[in-house]
């Protein structure tokens, strides 16, 4: 099993940025795969990006191409969403998530709040 815990949402205007941290404990982190999801309220849960464990390989959504980088730094257990450009649909609960083999995500962590005024 592996935990996982964000941080570094917070407030933040327009055009702004954050970056969120997600740190894991528990097994080997290079060996997952992980991603980062959103879900804003009144809507489902929707993926945001994906990176495989070597930190190879990365996928985005398109509503956030171009502005969102994902990476991570195996050697700190610790996986890193850097948000640019934040507009206010990106307001959201954002989770990390990491899976062994599966292509479901089975390790969730507690979720940190981004919000962005315009």
């Amino acid at each position: 099993q592996v935990q996982l815990v964000e941080s570094g949402g917070g407030l933040v205007q327009a055009g702004g940025s954050l970056r969120l941290s997600c740190a894991a404990s528990g097994r080997t982190f290079s060996n997952y795969r992980m991603a980062w999801f959103r879900e804003a309220p009144g809507k489902e849960r929707n993926i945001v990006a994906a990176i495989d464990g070597s930190g190879t390989n990365t996928v985005y959504a398109d509503f956030v191409k171009g502005r969102f980088t994902i990476s991570r730094d195996n050697a700190k257990n610790t996986g890193y969403l850097q948000m640019n450009s934040l507009k206010p649909e990106d307001t959201a609960v954002y989770y990390c998530a990491a899976t062994y083999a599966s292509r479901q995500y089975a390790y969730w962590g507690q979720g940190t709040q981004v919000t962005v005024s315009s």
